[in-house]
């Protein structure tokens, strides 16, 4: 089974894949954590929510190194911040559901300009379960689905937490046509 959880910064996918992760542990599954080696935002070595909790993860840089972590008795796989690897990660999720192991993702849906990261899209189209979450608008307190940056450079991929703001559309809408 392949499962994506997606949506704005802040929204609570790294919280939402953790929990999903600790539930496999629980049930005594054998689980393996991942994290892409650019993020490293709160800590090295674990997946980290914006309100601390965490996990110890692998940390990787690409597909290849995953597949070191991967043995044939691994029942569930995690990945979080999807969008920083490359289009592999799509193919080998895929491969890895089906085998028959559960593979949890999570990541941004858009980018800051609000357009789609294409991984994300395409994980969503072959997922099972597909979980969209909203931020809370950081103006007007409404459902955000949007990330706007608010700093930093204007890399499409630039790592960071001050950079950015949740907003829900309206208020995204009236700050882009403002800039």
């Amino acid at each position: 089974m392949l499962e994506t959880i997606c949506g704005s910064m802040f929204s609570g996918k790294s919280s939402e894949l953790i929990r999903r992760i600790k539930r496999a542990k629980i049930a005594r599954q054998n689980v393996v954590l991942f994290k892409p080696a650019i993020d490293v935002r709160y800590d090295h070595e674990k997946v980290v929510t914006h309100d601390k909790n965490s996990l110890d993860a692998k940390v990787v840089s690409t597909v290849e190194e995953m597949k070191y972590y991967i043995s044939e008795d691994v029942d569930v796989v995690g990945i979080d911040e999807v969008q920083f690897f490359n289009h592999e990660v799509v193919e080998y999720a895929d491969f890895l559901a089906n085998k028959g192991i559960r593979v949890v993702i999570a990541g941004l849906d858009q980018d800051y300009l609000g357009k789609p990261f294409k991984i994300t899209s395409e994980l969503m189209s072959i997922s099972e379960k597909v979980t969209k979450l909203n931020a809370i608008c950081m103006e007007c307190g409404a459902d955000a689905s949007k990330t706007y940056k608010v700093g930093g450079t204007k890399n499409r991929i630039e790592v960071g937490v001050d950079n950015y703001i949740a907003l829900c559309r309206h208020c995204y809408n009236h700050k882009s046509e403002a800039n």
